[in-house]
C-alpha cells in the first residue's frame, strides 16, 4: 500500500500509546495473567455487524488490511463455509446467543422484541451459572431497550443501533455519555472489564456497531435507506484505501434475470440494475470502519498477550450476516437467501484445541453452532433445546461433515419496500439451493451452486431440472419437519 494511504504514524501514537501502555501494564499485573480457574479457558467473542465473509485480508481481499483478525485465523482455524440461518440482525444475534433457529427462539424480525430477549436462555447465561464472570459490550439490537440482560455481570450496551459518534452507553443500568468514535469507546469498555481482577474464567461478548451505517428514523417509524446515509469511518481512516479499485463479483455487473420476486414492479421502487447496487464509496467506507474494528481486536490480543493469558483464551470473530455490494442490483436488502447475505466469516483461535494453526475447514457450519461450541469448551452441558452442533471436533481436526443441508428462514420486514411479501424458507446443501417464497406463488428459485456459484441462472422452471427441484422440495420439507419450523 502506498505510504499516502496509511494513516500518519503520529496519529497512531497519540491514539494508542498512552492508553494501551497503561491498560496492558494494569492487566498484566492483575490475576487475569494467571491460567483460568479450574483449567477452563477465558472466552472473547467478537461480533461485527453486517461483515461480509470476503471483506477480510485472510479471506483474500485484494486491499482490505485486517492484520489482527487475520492473526486469529492464521494462529487458529477459519471456516470457509459458515452461514447465518436468518440473514437479518436481530434474529441472527438471537440465534448466536441461543443456538436456536429464529422460529424457535421467537426473535423473527427487527421489531422491538425487548421483553422476549430478557427471557432468552443464552450461552453467556449458562456460562455465568457455571462459574464464569461474563460481560456484554456493544450493540444488543433486539429492540431499543439497552438495559442489562440476564447472564451478564458487566453490561455496557448501546441503545438500539447506537450512534457512530458520542454514543450514550448503558453502563450496568445507568446511562453515561461518551465522546468520540463508537468502536473506540466500546473497546474502552471491553478493556475496563479485562483489566478487572478475575478470580474466575471470564467471557467477554463484544458486539460492534460497525459496520452498520448511521440511520435516521422517519416520522412514520421507518428507517432511512442505509445506502443513502452515512457509513462513517473514524477520522483517522477517512482517506484509507483512497484510489483503490473496488472489486465486483460477476453478479453485480448485470441486472437480475429469472428472479420473479426481485423483478416485481413495486410503487416507488426502481428496477434493479448495476446502478441500484452499493456505490464504491459505500464499500470503501465500510472497509474503513472495519479498520477500527481490527485495531480494537489488536488491542484486546495485545492486552491478553502482555498478561500471559492469550493462549488460555478462546478468541472468536464472526459476523451476524453478510451484505450486498451490488450483487443482483442489491445494496441494503441483506435479508435475502443469496450467498452474499447468508455467508459469514468465522475464525477461532485456541491453541489448546487448534494444533494445526492457519488451518481452513470446508465443512458447513452455522450461527447455530457457536453457542454449543463455547459451552462445550467451557465445560457446560449443552441443553437439549439447542439446535446447533458443537464445532469442537472440527477445531481439533478436519472431521466429517456436521450436516448435509440446512434451513434458511426469513418471515417479515416493515422497513424496505422491496421486501414486501418476500418471506421465505430455503434449503442449502453443498451443491444446491432452493428458495420457496411463502407469499409469492410462481417465484421460487433453484440454483446449481457448483455450476452457478453467483446464482445467476434460476433453474426452478427448467424441464431438465424438474427432478432436482422435486428433491430439493423434499429436502426443504425434511428441514422444516426436523427443526419444527412453521409451514406457511
Amino acid at each position: 500500500m502506498p505510504n499516502s494511504l496509511v494513516p500518519p504514524r503520529s496519529r497512531r501514537i497519540v491514539r494508542n500509546s498512552v492508553f494501551a501502555a497503561l491498560a496492558w501494564l494494569t492487566l498484566a499485573a492483575s490475576s487475569t495473567g494467571a491460567a483460568p480457574a479450574g483449567g477452563r479457558p477465558n472466552i472473547i467473542f467478537i461480533l461485527v455487524d453486517d461483515l461480509r465473509w470476503d471483506d477480510l485480508g485472510y479471506a483474500g481481499h485484494p486491499f482490505s488490511k485486517t492484520p489482527h483478525i487475520d492473526r486469529i485465523a492464521k494462529e487458529g482455524v477459519s471456516f470457509r463455509n459458515a452461514f447465518a440461518t436468518t440473514p437479518l440482525c436481530s434474529p441472527s444475534r438471537a440465534t448466536i446467543l441461543t443456538g436456536q433457529y429464529a422460529h424457535t427462539h421467537g426473535i423473527t424480525d427487527n421489531l422491538d422484541r425487548s421483553p422476549a430477549t430478557h427471557k432468552l436462555i443464552t450461552f453467556p447465561l449458562l456460562l455465568q451459572q457455571a462459574g464464569y464472570e461474563t460481560a456484554f459490550v456493544g450493540k444488543w439490537h433486539m429492540g431499543n431497550d439497552d438495559s442489562p440482560r440476564p447472564g451478564f455481570d458487566f453490561w455496557a450496551g448501546l441503545r438500539g443501533q447506537g450512534t457512530t459518534v458520542d454514543a450514550p452507553i448503558n453502563l450496568n443500568g445507568k446511562t453515561v455519555a461518551t465522546k468520540g468514535y463508537v468502536t473506540d469507546r466500546l473497546t474502552d469498555q471491553a478493556m475496563t472489564f479485562l483489566q478487572k481482577s478475575h478470580t474466575k474464567p471470564f467471557m467477554l461478548y463484544l458486539s460492534h456497531k460497525a459496520l452498520h451505517p448511521e440511520t435516521v428514523q422517519r416520522a412514520d417509524g421507518s428507517l432511512s435507506d442505509p445506502s443513502a446515509s452515512n457509513f462513517i469511518p473514524a477520522d483517522r481512516h477517512k482517506e484509507l484505501y483512497a484510489g483503490e479499485y473496488v472489486p465486483r463479483r460477476p453478479n453485480a455487473l448485470a441486472p437480475p434475470e429469472g428472479k420473479p420476486a426481485l423483478m416485481r414492479n413495486l410503487p416507488g421502487v426502481p428496477p434493479l440494475s448495476p446502478d441500484t447496487g452499493s456505490s464504491d464509496k459505500t464499500v470503501l467506507d465500510r472497509l474503513r470502519m472495519l479498520a477500527s474494528v481490527d485495531e480494537s481486536t489488536g488491542t484486546l490480543l495485545k492486552a491478553l498477550e502482555a498478561a500471559g493469558s492469550l493462549d488460555d483464551t478462546v478468541v472468536v470473530v464472526t459476523g451476524d450476516h453478510g451484505y450486498f455490494y451490488g450483487e443482483h442490483g442489491l445494496s441494503v436488502e441483506r435479508r435475502l437467501a443469496y450467498e452474499e447475505s447468508v455467508r459469514i466469516p468465522l475464525a477461532i483461535r485456541y491453541p489448546t484445541l487448534v494444533t494445526d494453526s492457519n488451518s481452513k475447514r470446508d465443512q458447513t457450519v452455522l450461527t447455530l453452532d457457536i453457542a454449543p461450541t463455547l459451552l462445550e469448551i467451557g465445560g457446560v452441558p449443552r441443553p437439549a433445546t439447542m439446535q446447533g452442533k458443537s464445532l469442537v471436533g472440527l477445531l481439533k481436526g478436519s472431521g466429517p461433515e456436521l450436516r448435509d443441508g440446512f434451513l434458511i428462514e426469513y418471515y417479515s420486514d416493515t422497513v424496505f419496500p422491496r421486501m414486501k411479501d418476500m418471506g421465505y424458507q430455503a434449503v442449502r446443501t453443498n451443491d444446491w439451493k432452493y428458495i420457496h417464497y411463502l407469499h409469492l406463488p410462481g417465484s421460487d428459485e433453484l440454483y446449481d451452486l457448483n455450476r452457478d456459484p453467483y446464482e445467476m441462472r434460476n433453474l426452478a422452471t427448467s424441464e431438465r431440472h424438474k427432478d432436482k427441484l422435486a428433491l430439493m422440495k423434499q429436502e426443504l420439507e425434511r428441514q422444516i419437519k426436523e427443526t419444527k419450523a412453521p409451514k406457511r
